[in-house]
């Protein structure tokens, strides 16, 4: 572990201080969209980028802005030196009361610069958009709450409770994950009372109209299991039905065919009963159906049609990879798949490998993990101290835009979080267009508005948390 203090390059120091100037009318989006850019700007990519050098830039910034040594933190480990983390403290008047923690990620996916229209690892201002690879995932967001302790410490502001940022590496996969390590190495460091983090936002029509702000209350997590079959092999030219590859293929079907059951917690039953009259219909019919009863089969299909509501109600399992083979003129003497499961919070992996086993129903496949990084954390419970300041501030800024919590079907780091007792929950104030500005693919954007209108959103939402009573 390293901390920042004075071993900070002197030029880092510069650089910070020039965008560490006193807010000015604009509220600071000048000072703000430099820190976007230069973030967006720095490849934070596991095969070629430093999440390190972000770290540094960010601390550089805080140190400018006034934060002493003792309230920034450098770490990191020492077997990945570009994996680097930053832990910021804004100390609160009461001591006792639990702190807020902002979390977000500088890793960014891959992107190749010849498939991309532009290049990914600038940002460009184009139409009412930014492009580039982390103006949304999650740079947007880590950018908003760096600037947001930049502009309290320049505030002069002293909240309540103490705020703390944990921009953190390797939530993308491909080296190791921060949050994780944090969470077994600093625990007392990021202690908190609620964790503010990525993974919802606002959703909005084809015609860019608001049509709800969604809010993640709890999240699947990944778990990949290993489908094998071994075989003696033999010539090409005397098939037999004991075939390696025949019997994968028979699995994956299965698994193709299987279907879990419909599962509610609190989240997904919150979204499905809220969301049943913002869309209405038969769909919406069927949202309040299925939440009255999840074993309604033909609730479920209308609903399952969307992969999205297909994905909200149940763990799932989908073939991801395939390797069999030695030779074409050989019987396969190994096949093997990558099945990744996306499980239900709470859900034992265990629960759902004996699941898969019975639907395969062949004892020649063997099915196995590798092990899982994610840990089983349930969900945290979203009560009304966590719910009522975004449903106040929605309301002010977007009169009739609905607050609906959601489980989200993909795993951000809350999981780490919420796993060691720190209630985590996905929140944004930004919203989204119905592709979801491409996040993990080509040309990656994100309405300009959108960020401008989550940073006001943020804003007003920490300093609630930060002054709300126990």
């Amino acid at each position: 572990m390293i901390r920042i203090a004075a071993a900070l390059a002197a030029t880092m120091l510069a650089a910070g201080a020039a965008q560490a100037a006193a807010p000015k009318a604009d509220g600071g989006e000048a000072a703000f969209r430099d820190l976007y850019k230069q973030l967006v700007e720095t490849n934070t990519t596991a095969s070629a980028g430093s999440c390190t050098r972000a770290a540094e830039q960010i601390g550089a910034r805080l140190k400018a802005a006034g934060y002493p040594d003792a309230d920034i933190h450098l770490l990191v480990p020492p077997e990945h030196p570009r994996a680097g983390n930053i832990v910021a403290v804004l100390p609160g008047k009461d001591l006792k009361a639990k702190a807020v923690l902002l979390l977000a990620h500088l890793d960014v996916v891959e992107a190749k610069r010849e498939d991309w229209t532009r290049d990914p690892f600038r940002m460009i201002e184009e139409d009412g958009y930014f492009y580039g690879r982390g103006v949304s995932d999650d740079k947007a967001q880590a950018a908003i709450f760096a600037d947001m302790m930049i502009r309290f410490r320049q505030e002069g502001y002293k909240p309540r409770r103490t705020v703390k940022l944990m921009l953190t590496c390797g939530e993308e996969g491909g080296w190791f994950n921060g949050a994780h390590w944090l969470t077994t190495t600093q625990r007392d460091l990021i202690d908190a009372g609620i964790a503010l983090n990525e993974g919802a936002g606002g959703e909005l029509d084809a015609a860019g109209n608001r049509v709800d702000h969604s809010i993640l209350a709890a999240e699947k997590s990944p778990v990949t299991f290993i489908f094998e079959v071994t075989n003696p092999g033999g010539h090409s030219s005397r098939p037999v039905p004991d075939n390696a590859i025949y019997h994968l293929a028979r699995a994956l079907d299965a698994v193709s065919r299987y279907e879990f059951p419909v599962q509610f917690d609190d989240a997904n039953r919150a979204y499905f009963t809220r969301m049943a009259k913002v869309v209405g219909g038969e769909t919406g019919a069927a949202m309040t159906a299925i939440v009255a009863d999840p074993a309604d089969a033909k609730a479920d299909a209308i609903l399952s049609r969307d992969a999205n509501y297909h994905a909200m109600l149940r763990t799932t399992c989908v073939a991801t990879m395939l390797d069999a083979g030695h030779a074409q003129n050989a019987l396969p003497q190994r096949a093997r798949a990558v099945v990744n499961c996306r499980v239900f919070p709470g859900v034992p992996a265990e629960e759902v490998r004996q699941a898969l086993v019975k639907a395969v129903d062949n004892p020649k496949v063997s099915i196995t993990t590798p092990g899982r990084i994610f840990p089983e954390a349930a969900a945290p419970p979203m009560t009304a101290k966590v719910l009522g300041p975004i449903e106040t501030i929605t309301e002010q800024m977007w009169p009739g835009v609905p607050v609906v919590p959601i489980l989200q079907p993909g795993a951000t780091d809350a999981t780490f979080l919420n796993a060691v007792g720190i209630p985590a929950f996905g929140v944004s104030g930004v919203f989204y267009d119905p592709d979801l500005g491409h996040i993990h693919g080509l040309n990656e954007r994100i309405r300009v508005k959108s960020v401008m209108e989550g940073r006001v959103f943020l804003y007003r939402l920490v300093k609630a948390y930060a002054e709300q009573k126990d």
